[in-house]
């Protein structure tokens, strides 16, 4: 794969194979339903975009933002503050209006470049070794500007082989997408056996206790006594979903402290707002992981289903009343653990309590299994990715490893 062309982004938008843009300059009149959502650089994730839906253009404006609202097939990249996340625009998508922070790449499908084939070409060196001299040049945030890109050099091999790339890559990425929307399946099923208890009720005349006889808030947690220790930062904690997919390892110093079947959940705007909570499962039997200052840790007691306190968390009435418990000044507002000891739950029935753990534990005993292969195939895909562009495995040799992967 080292024989190609090797040609600029500017090359490639004169020829008009290649659009290129920046997002949409708002103004605060401009905002209004109905209309567009706003995509921002906190929604824009690794491989997936996960909107908040949160500010909208107005679609009176829609002849003024032109190219910058998005199409399926889009490419999107982040290019300040965290610079280089990329994702596809599914088909099935909503039209967003990008935000100045993001960039998009429209391909002209008759020409030189394999839509999907960029879209891996910026997780791969190629990318990254020009990225890493460009986006530090100010003082300020990390940022990539529109010259910048327009500047990069691609080396692209033959359409047919950019294809046979994409198709071996993509067959990793599939089935990471089959076990993601299992697992996805498996919570729904999950959180409609909560529902079904109807502990979280709004409801008086039932009777209450306070959450704080089921669940312990920032429980006591051994002292980590050894120097590589599981390290959750807060932006991989997923914001709708359970599952824990990426972690480090460091010396635990100051941090949260947490075990297997715990539940985090954040403290601090807008984290918590934007609903970022998982459930701990992924650390070895015994083990203590360390993790951002502004978690609140959340355990069962003795007796209630360790996954308890996860979809308690994910409710819309506890939710609300941790976000509106928070304190401090604006931007940095965090709720404490003593405000949410006390809110009011319906007391459970506890044979329907025990069938519920019974039934949820099997379902996320599933996913955690599903997870691990995922993190496999994440792992598989990011070894052949910068070998399969660099020409040093060939695609046939990739398609054999990734054959007897899925």
């Amino acid at each position: 794969m080292s024989d190609g062309v090797q040609s600029t982004f500017r090359e490639l938008i004169d020829a008009g194979h290649l659009q290129v843009g920046d997002g949409y300059r708002t103004k605060q009149a401009e905002h209004g339903r109905p209309g567009f959502p706003i995509l921002r650089v906190a929604e824009v994730l690794d491989g997936r975009i996960d909107p908040k839906f949160g500010d909208f253009v107005s679609a009176e404006h829609r002849a003024a933002m032109g190219s910058k609202i998005s199409r399926a097939g889009d490419i999107v990249l982040t290019t300040k503050g965290t610079v280089g996340r990329v994702a596809m625009m599914p088909s099935e998508s909503p039209e967003f209006i990008y935000s100045p922070q993001v960039c998009f790449f429209r391909i002209t499908p008759a020409g030189p470049l394999a839509n999907k084939y960029l879209y891996y070409w910026f997780k791969s060196e190629q990318f990254w070794s020009q990225a890493r001299s460009l986006k530090g040049q100010t003082d300020m945030a990390d940022y990539i500007n529109l010259a910048d890109i327009r500047s990069l050099r691609i080396l692209l091999p033959p359409k047919s082989t950019q294809q046979s790339v994409v198709s071996v890559l993509g067959a990793l990425d599939d089935k990471i997408a089959i076990n993601d929307r299992a697992c996805l399946a498996h919570e729904e099923l999950a959180r409609a056996r909560f529902e079904e208890m109807r502990i979280d009720v709004d409801d008086e005349s039932a009777d209450q206790v306070p959450v704080s006889e089921l669940i312990e808030f920032n429980p006591r947690t051994p002292t980590i006594r050894y120097e590589d220790a599981v390290f959750l930062e807060m932006a991989a904690v997923p914001t709708s979903s359970a599952r824990v997919m990426d972690w480090s390892r460091r010396e635990p110093k100051s941090g949260t402290r947490f075990m297997n079947s715990d539940t985090v959940m954040a403290r601090i705007t807008p984290c918590l707002e934007n609903g970022k909570v998982a459930f701990i499962d992924f650390m070895n039997d015994g083990e203590v992981g360390v993790g951002s200052t502004e978690f609140i840790v959340m355990r069962s007691r003795p007796g209630v289903p360790a996954h308890l306190p996860y979809f308690l968390a994910r409710s819309p009435r506890f939710q609300g009343h941790a976000i509106r418990n928070m304190v401090g000044s604006s931007g940095r507002q965090r709720v404490g653990a003593a405000q949410l000891a006390g809110f009011p739950i319906r007391r459970p029935d506890r044979d329907r309590l025990l069938e519920f753990g019974d039934a949820v534990s099997i379902s996320f005993s599933h996913m955690k299994s599903l997870g691990a292969e995922s993190r496999s195939l994440t792992n598989m895909r990011d070894i052949l990715l910068p070998r399969l562009m660099s020409g040093e495995i060939r695609v046939r040799e990739a398609e054999q490893i990734v054959e007897g992967a899925t």
